[in-house]
């Protein structure tokens, strides 16, 4: 599987080569640059954006869209052409660019836009402009509250050489319109420009947008968080390794010598999951359901490993706008052949005979929710008229991939993994009749089990966690990718020892079903993730609105769903191979 995973992630990387790449964005003096307005939306509501001329604003005679990648367009974006002519280097006053009648409909859309604390983003020469429509300010005297529109906008531009390094944008607070509403007015717009040289590299131009959110002692802070994490996670696996060893050795040692002494058949007197070991091998429930979920765990464990590989390289970067996103297109398009080899191997070791519809399943087991979800978010955005709502341009390009090179790469896969898998040789024997099942305390219950089970990992990344999420959710750039790679590997181990763990108790009080139970106990810490979700969105964001609310809960229940499928999976296959292992040294006749 790695060389396949190696070649999906250079594939990956050839094909984002092009959209990843800057140009040279070299300029001579009084050469045109194009300022191209994008979106206007609340700052609280990260997916609820709208054109830019969605608010009455000044607009060319003719609006030309910019060609937008795949990417820019799931982003939400919207490049439009713009009346601002900021000339490379050249520096302006003030400048006029229209005087916009403002009817009383149109006020009161500003008023609203104020109110929610709309901002808008320009984009210049690839790099991002922020700045508020305007502000709010109460009257000392009538004690009410008043609205201003900035009406005027200063550029403050860096240059070294022929290259724009950095952009930012200041309203003049003197020159800001007072809105009263209802009334109609006239607006006078206009913008002002200034020029400065600096000793910022082209190639470093980027680092101030993945920096100014990090100050350096939040930065230390981080890494001690993690290191802390990392120690106690060290330990606690260390503890559980040396407990489970020193329990396996009196385990080793008491069956050996019942066995010397009162010969083979001492199951009967035997205790402890020595005595399941006719039933521990006895093939799951629903196998081709089990099969489909695990090649799809492994499936999203090469596109979570992928996609940080590349960010760990410098493939993504805070203005590269939705490459991050096309490379996931990409990727789980081309791990596809992944999904369906692992599903279609473990469903002929497990002798099962609807390889057909064991394929279908395993294609459509993640893409169907996330379709149903992603249908119902874009309705949503539809009706709000948000650029959030992809085009049905878009979306056909999306179905074309799935359809042309997703589900292909699935049957592909498939068919090799049923050729290549051999039998599934099982150390030990399985009976006919299964076994019963003990009775044991609730403590000892499957989902008291599951519940406990995901807590531990959870708590190994809630840290990273706050941070992906500010990102996400925010407007706060990510770029710790180094960080997170720990991170996921620490999840990994924890979610390994506590499956392993837990199957070991299970087998101890004479339960051979641990199939389901191991890829749940994996799992599990998923619903933690989205009751951190929760927690979030109550306490540390400001979202509001039907808008913002779908698409938060909805794109999480999406991605918890996802790491259900990845951790179970993880789960899962450490139970394997310790159940392997321990019945493999396990001398029976």
């Amino acid at each position: 599987m790695w060389k396949t995973l190696c070649v999906v992630t250079l594939a990956t990387l050839a094909i984002l080569g092009g959209a990843a790449a800057k140009g040279e964005h070299e300029y001579s003096l009084h050469d045109p640059v194009s300022l191209f307005v994008n979106s206007v939306g609340p700052v609280t509501n990260p997916n609820e954006k709208y054109s830019f001329y969605h608010l009455p604003m000044c607009q060319p005679p003719t609006v030309q869209h910019k060609h937008e990648t795949l990417g820019e367009i799931l982003e939400g974006d919207d490049l439009q052409t713009s009346l601002y002519d900021l000339r490379f280097r050249v520096q302006i006053q003030w400048q006029g660019l229209c005087k916009l009648h403002l009817d009383g409909e149109d006020v009161n859309q500003l008023i609203n836009a104020i109110e929610n604390y709309f901002f808008f983003e320009m984009i210049y020469d690839d790099l991002p402009v922020w700045g508020f429509i305007g502000m709010m300010e109460d009257n000392e005297v009538t004690g009410e509250r008043e609205h201003y529109l900035f009406a005027h906008l200063h550029f403050s531009l860096t240059f070294n050489g022929p290259h724009i390094i950095h952009v930012n944008v200041s309203a003049d607070q003197g020159q800001a319109v007072l809105l009263e509403r209802g009334k109609g007015q006239i607006v006078q717009y206009s913008y002002s420009a200034e020029w400065t040289q600096t000793d910022v590299k082209f190639a470093d131009r980027m680092q101030i947008y993945t920096e100014y959110n990090f100050f350096q002692r939040e930065l230390e802070i981080h890494w001690m968080s993690i290191m802390n994490s990392l120690v106690l996670v060290l330990l606690l696996v260390g503890f559980i390794a040396l407990l489970l060893v020193r329990v396996l050795k009196r385990d080793f040692a008491r069956y050996q010598g019942a066995d010397t002494e009162k010969g083979v058949d001492a199951d009967a007197d035997d205790y402890g999951w020595k005595v399941v070991h006719a039933d521990v091998f006895r093939m799951p429930s629903m196998p081709s359901l089990f099969c489909s979920l695990v090649g799809n765990g492994v499936q999203l464990f090469a596109l979570f490993f992928s996609l940080l590989v590349l960010a760990v390289v410098g493939v993504f970067y805070p203005t590269n706008r939705g490459l991050m996103q096309t490379a996931a297109i990409i990727l789980y398009a081309l791990t596809s052949f992944i999904a369906g080899y692992s599903s279609a191997a473990l469903y002929k070791k497990l002798n099962g005979e609807r390889w057909a519809w064991n394929l279908v399943q395993t294609s459509l087991l993640f893409t169907g929710p996330f379709f149903v979800i992603w249908l119902a978010l874009n309705t949503i955005a539809v009706q709000y008229r948000s650029t959030s709502a992809l085009p049905v341009g878009t979306v056909m390009v999306i179905v074309m991939i799935f359809v042309f090179v997703g589900f292909p790469l699935t049957v592909v896969g498939g068919i090799a993994g049923r050729q290549a898998a051999g039998p599934f040789a099982a150390p030990c024997r399985t009976r006919n009749i299964p076994r019963e099942i003990p009775s044991m305390p609730w403590y000892r219950e499957g989902w008291v089990q599951v519940l406990a089970a995901g807590f531990l990992p959870f708590s190994s990344c809630y840290i990273e966690l706050y941070y992906l999420f500010a990102s996400l959710w925010g407007h706060k750039p990510y770029s710790l990718y180094g960080i997170l790679m720990i991170v996921f590997f620490i999840l990994i181990v924890v979610t390994s020892c506590i499956a392993i763990s837990l199957t070991y108790f299970q087998l101890a009080i004479e339960d051979h079903r641990w199939w389901w139970r191991s890829f749940f106990c994996g799992g599990s810490s998923a619903g933690y993730v989205m009751l951190y979700a929760v927690f979030y969105y109550v306490y540390r964001s400001e979202m509001t609105g039907t808008l913002q609310t779908a698409f938060f809960f909805g794109y999480n229940a999406a991605i918890a769903f996802a790491f259900w499928l990845f951790l179970g999976t993880v789960g899962w296959w450490s139970s394997l191979v310790f159940v392997r292992k321990i019945y493999s040294d396990l001398h029976l006749d």
